[in-house]
């Protein structure tokens, strides 16, 4: 019980961000995914929308050849079949029914993860209402108003990691692979606990677990492939850039646009990401100098190194940069609270300011 706090206050909280899109929009939850006209309509120059609209179009047909030329990049977006096929499930064939499935499957799927990460909490007699620096984490309540699925992603990679330290590997092994097909950032979830194995005990049963995800999501990959006439796997939707080498040169890019802009995001995100980001490298590189290779630590390296060098497609648009940090943001509480570490774990509440974004959009 003393879980289901936490996850609540944090749904009812996304719940009122969505209530209050629906309100500025006339309550049309169709309004929510903001369809363009390019993709929509297929009017070339025309509006284009967002990312949300993806899930939609998905949802309504998941045909992939019917479905492929209203999304920008099919192979990228169709990889993230799981949340609009959840959705399109729920909806029982209803079309009208989709906008409010999407919805409430985002609504769902973060109570659900924002318990786990509470109860991972309790396992190891810490506060659960620490679960609030994730469950009020923008990066995960925006995307339920914008029809997204991140929620659902991290939600199962909560849920995956939690069974995971009880022993139950099986069950593990397929929430993270289920995770990848609603996100495939969250693999860095997968790899470190299939690294924490190979890197420790070697045990049979969770390496081939963890393996058999990792081959199924390779499967789904090449199926892309065939389908579409590439992979899934890349940064970004349409107009994205390259990764970055040089750490996050992605964000500096921006300075070379505009100067007043850079400043702006320093602001807003030296605090809250870029410095968090660097803890999380020096951290974990320190703790697997000195042995301590476990998952926690393994996730919280690729996390973080994975921000490092994310391109300034992402780091240009603030809520994209802050969906893309929701795997930091659980890396650094899982890694925190399996350390016992309760300075990062009291500082991390303050990500919940980031929450005044949501206004600005």
């Amino acid at each position: 019980m003393r879980a289901f706090w936490p996850a609540t206050i944090s749904t009812l909280a996304a719940a009122a961000y969505v209530v209050w899109r629906l309100a500025s929009l006339g309550w049309a939850p169709i309004e929510l995914f903001e369809l363009g006209t390019r993709f929509s309509q297929g009017i070339e120059g025309g509006s284009p929308g967002y990312d949300g609209q993806f899930s939609y179009y998905i949802a309504s047909n998941p045909d992939p050849k019917e479905v492929g030329p209203k999304l920008d990049v099919p192979a990228y977006r169709y990889q993230r079949i799981l949340f609009p096929l959840s959705a399109r499930l729920m909806s029982m064939g209803v079309e009208a029914w989709l906008p409010w499935t999407l919805v409430i499957a985002g609504l769902l799927a973060h109570w659900g993860g924002t318990w786990a990460v509470a109860r991972f909490l309790l396992d190891r007699v810490l506060n659960p209402w620490y679960a609030l620096s994730y469950g009020l984490w923008v990066g995960l309540v925006a995307p339920i108003g914008v029809g997204l699925g991140e929620p659902l992603a991290y939600g199962l990679a909560a849920g995956g990691w939690l069974l995971r330290a009880r022993g139950r590997v099986v069950w593990s092994a397929l929430l993270l692979g289920l995770a990848l097909f609603a996100k495939e950032t969250t693999i860095i979830f997968l790899a470190a606990a299939l690294l924490a194995e190979l890197t420790g005990q070697r045990r049979t049963r969770p390496l081939v677990a963890y393996l058999a995800s990792l081959v199924i999501f390779i499967g789904w990959q090449a199926w892309l492939w065939r389908t579409f006439g590439s992979l899934g796997l890349g940064s970004g939707g349409d107009m994205a850039t390259s990764f970055e080498w040089i750490p996050f040169m992605g964000l500096f890019r921006i300075g070379s646009v505009d100067m007043l802009a850079l400043g702006l995001f320093l602001i807003m995100f030296l605090p809250t990401i870029v410095l968090p980001t660097i803890w999380a490298v020096v951290v974990s590189v320190r703790s697997i100098l000195r042995g301590m290779s476990s998952a926690e630590t393994w996730s919280l390296l690729g996390n973080g190194i994975a921000v490092m060098a994310l391109p300034f497609s992402t780091f240009r648009e603030p809520l994209g940069l802050v969906r893309f940090a929701s795997g930091l943001v659980l890396a650094v509480i899982l890694f925190s609270a399996s350390q016992q570490l309760l300075r990062p774990l009291r500082y991390s509440l303050f990500w919940s300011a980031l929450l005044a974004i949501l206004v600005a959009q």
